[in-house]
């Protein structure tokens, strides 16, 4: 049996709720915690999340739950809810979706059993392909740090526990569990890094997840720190009139980062972050407009405001579904689909390859310096010259969507299509339509 589920972790709770899928991860994370109750002084309940994304299938898990918790004499809590409509309706990505509404019930269900902590199945596995997904995507400190042990009332006892070790407990005991048989599709990014990237570290060093583990340690230790000094550093230099831009920009850049970062109402990118410190360096007055506020630097001050006038607020296309921009009046529809081949005459509809798209599609307004090489053009264009070619008025353009992945402009709506993201006859792509709300 494995020494290494974290007790301590729920230490203080009185009582415990454990998340349970009915596969073999969260199946452990019950047994364990129901046998170390008594010696550690809480009690156990359970909830279970219909995500009634797999029919039939997804039925069959909820039963396995209720039958499984009545024969081991837990209470448990099961609620369900429709991901795609939400998805949808909120203009999310599926797996999104499903996590906003599976960790709200998750925490309704903990306020209606009554207990001071909710622990979920993650697993040292899990963790090292987070780490591996957040490195593609080029993640900092903090995503390299994995998934954290503890957020709120939210612990992850198993952080250290491989899935073999799982495997192995569930076997010896012989417990039974239900699988997802969306685990063994390619369709997900961390499918692929579990079924392909994986193995083959392992290969390199067969305790590959332990290691990782080990690292994402480290790295988050390294991260509480910059961050405490961060803080530190806000509360030094804040008053009534905002932060201390001279005190902001002359910080060492990683405590300066993620000062900004703490102040931003919404996660930012590096690019986001780099325009709030080249903003607080400049003397006089300026602003720069990120992801759900106006930062304005007036008088040495820098102020984290409302959301921008006459921009779009950064949004992240749905695979599938709609997403509006009410700011545009526009509405944007997206689909999967095979490209018929032909040329994209209409600018108001694009056709994008998934392998040639990198990481998330986020819908934005134009940034400074922004440029791209339009399809059949043959050259660089700055956007700032497309517009001023299409004579868009300069008060226009901050509600002209742009389209871009992390390699930059994907394409500017009814002006231009990049042409790295050209698709052939057959090819799987990415519909995105626009149009009028």
């Amino acid at each position: 049996m494995s020494d290494r589920f974290d007790y301590s972790a729920l230490h203080g709770a009185g009582r415990v709720l454990c998340a349970v899928s009915g596969g073999a991860d969260s199946v452990y994370l019950l047994h364990r915690c129901l046998e170390g109750a008594r010696e550690h002084g809480y009690a156990v309940c359970a909830a279970h999340y219909n995500h009634c994304l797999r029919g039939g299938e997804s039925e069959r898990d909820e039963r396995f739950v209720r039958a499984l918790c009545e024969s081991w004499g837990v209470e448990c809590l099961a609620g369900r809810g429709d991901v795609a409509a939400y998805a949808a309706e909120k203009s999310l990505g599926t797996e999104e979706a499903a996590r906003e509404l599976r960790y709200a019930f998750l925490n309704s269900a903990a306020d209606a059993l009554g207990a001071g902590l909710i622990a979920t199945a993650h697993t040292a596995d899990d963790n090292a392909e987070t780490m591996l997904l957040n490195l593609a995507r080029g993640a900092g400190l903090r995503g390299l740090c994995g998934i954290p042990p503890r957020r709120g009332r939210l612990v992850r006892p198993m952080l250290e526990v491989t899935r073999a070790e799982v495997e192995a407990y569930l076997a010896e005991r012989g417990l039974e569990h239900v699988e997802d048989s969306t685990n063994a599709l390619d369709d997900y990014s961390r499918n692929r890094v579990r079924h392909l990237a994986v193995p083959v570290l392992r290969e390199i060093n067969p305790g590959f997840s332990a290691a990782v583990s080990r690292a994402a340690g480290l790295l988050r230790r390294d991260e509480e720190f910059l961050e405490s000094l961060a803080r530190e550093l806000i509360e030094r230099n804040s008053g009534p009139l905002g932060v201390d831009a001279h005190a902001l920009a002359g910080a060492p850049k990683p405590v300066a980062s993620r000062a900004v970062r703490l102040l931003a109402p919404r996660a930012l990118s590096e690019a986001h972050v780099e325009a709030v410190l080249r903003l607080a360096a400049r003397s006089g007055r300026g602003f720069a407009d990120v992801p759900g506020c106006r930062v304005v630097c007036e008088a040495g001050r820098l102020r984290f405001g409302s959301a921008a006038p006459g921009v779009l607020e950064e949004r992240p296309l749905p695979l599938e579904g709609g997403l509006e921009l009410p700011e545009a009046g526009l509405r944007v529809r997206c689909a999967r689909a095979v490209f018929a081949g032909g040329i994209n005459s209409s600018l108001n509809t694009f056709f994008f390859p998934y392998e040639n798209i990198c990481g998330t599609i986020y819908c934005t307004s134009a940034r400074p310096g922004d440029s791209m090489r339009p399809a059949r053009r043959h050259c660089t264009k700055k956007l700032s010259d497309l517009f001023a070619e299409a004579r868009v008025p300069a008060s226009k353009r901050g509600l002209v969507p742009v389209l871009r992945d992390e390699k930059g402009v994907l394409a500017v709506c009814g002006l231009a299509a990049s042409e790295r993201a050209q698709p052939r006859a057959g090819e799987s792509v990415l519909r995105v339509e626009f149009g009028e709300i």
